[in-house]
Parts: structure tokens; sequence; C-alpha cells
């Protein structure tokens, strides 16, 4: 309630706020590859003006997520099978370093953060098992926390933010194509945690390199990505 704002808190403007959300619909699919984003419609969907539309239209692009079509406007993105590999490669890569400097500098305040994401990912991961796909987006938030957990003592602005911008190109994928491993994934999870606790940055990287490659080979399976 409005009563309850602090009083130094920054509300998101208006055109923060639309392309946070319009973001957040490409990214976990509810606009779907290829879509064309008519100015008009996502006015009265985002309730931003066109002119600041175009501007975020203009942001996404540069973040790969919309494509330019000429005197057509725009459109989301579409998939590729190469894409998702050179993304996942590009996500390994960032992680494992990430993972490196983590381990490293890490403390009992970060040991901290990692339990608490991996617990939040864990009990999600049983209802996913127990059959229960009503909360695959939220399922999906906690895994992108329980990794960000992971690299957040890497001691770089810029290492985890190239990490999370890639990131959520690779969870694109995962939601696209409804992807759920099972006990394998939450295996690897339990597997990450348990390197993070005893600083094993090279097994963590070993365990990591299976956990996206298998993830990527188990969207692929799905047929859903050409």
């Amino acid at each position: 309630m409005k009563d309850d704002v602090h009083p130094n808190l920054q509300l998101p403007t208006v055109g923060e706020s639309a392309y946070q959300r319009i973001r957040a619909d490409i990214v976990f699919g509810r606009l779907s590859p290829g879509k064309k984003l008519k100015l008009e419609q996502l006015k009265a969907d985002y309730g931003a003006s066109v002119s600041t539309l175009r501007e975020i239209l203009n942001r996404l692009h540069s973040e790969r997520l919309v494509v330019a079509e000429g005197q057509k406007g725009f459109g989301v993105s579409p998939v590729s099978i190469t894409n998702l590999r050179e993304i996942a490669a590009l996500r390994q890569l960032l992680e494992c370093r990430a993972l490196e400097q983590s381990f490293r500098s890490g403390d009992m305040e970060w040991e901290g953060r990692v339990v608490a994401a991996h617990h939040r990912l864990a009990r999600m991961e049983e209802r996913m098992a127990q059959g229960d796909r009503t909360q695959t987006e939220e399922w999906k938030r906690y895994d992108w926390q329980f990794h960000q957990a992971l690299i957040s003592a890497c001691g770089s602005k810029m290492l985890i933010d190239n990490h999370a911008a890639v990131f959520d190109k690779y969870l694109r994928y995962q939601m696209i194509a409804l992807s759920y491993r099972g006990e394998i994934a939450a295996r690897e999870h339990a597997l990450l945690l348990e390197c993070a606790m005893e600083r094993d940055a090279a097994r963590a990287c070993e365990v990591l390199t299976r956990h996206v490659a298998g993830g990527v080979e188990h969207a692929l399976a799905t047929g859903t990505i050409s």
C-alpha cells in the first residue's frame, strides 16, 4: 500500500516498469519467438506511450531480445539450435570464471545466501518432481537466484551483469521448451551447493558443464526449438 512505501524508495518510472514487464514476458516465453510487436497493442497492454515504447524496443534490440524489421517495426527475436548452443557455451564460460572468484572470496554471509537460495530451489524442485507445473516461472526464478548467489562474491559487477544477461537468454530457451530434467538437475544443484561449501571450484565447473550441456540437450529433445 502507498502508506507502506519508504519515503526514500525510488519507484520505477512508467517507462522502466514497461521495459521490465516486456523483457520478462519475452524471457518467460509469454511473448513467443517471432511475434510481431505492434506499438498500439503494446500501448494498451503495458500503459506506455508510443515514443517510450520505441525507446524500450530499441533497448531490447540492443540486448538481442527483439529484432528490428525495417519499415515493418519490431518482433521478438527468433530461436535456433545454433543460438542456444552459443548462449550455453557463453554462460558456462562466464559462470565458471565467476565461480572460481566467488569461491575464493565468499564469506559466511555469502554461504548463507547460497544455502538459502538452494533451499528455495530444492523445495520447488520437489513440487515439480511431484507433477506440479503451476509454478514453472517461480521454479526458474529460484534457479536463477541460486546460480546468481553462487557467483555473488566474485567481486566483479561487470561479470555478474554479463552473466545475468546471458543467463536470461538461456532461461528463455528453457521456458520455450518447458524443459525440466527432474532428479538429475536437482542432484546437480545439490552438488554445486556441496562444492560451494567446500570451496571446490574445479569440481563445481565440472558439475556446471554437465548441468548446462544436459539442459541444452533436454531442451532440444522436446522438438520445440528449430
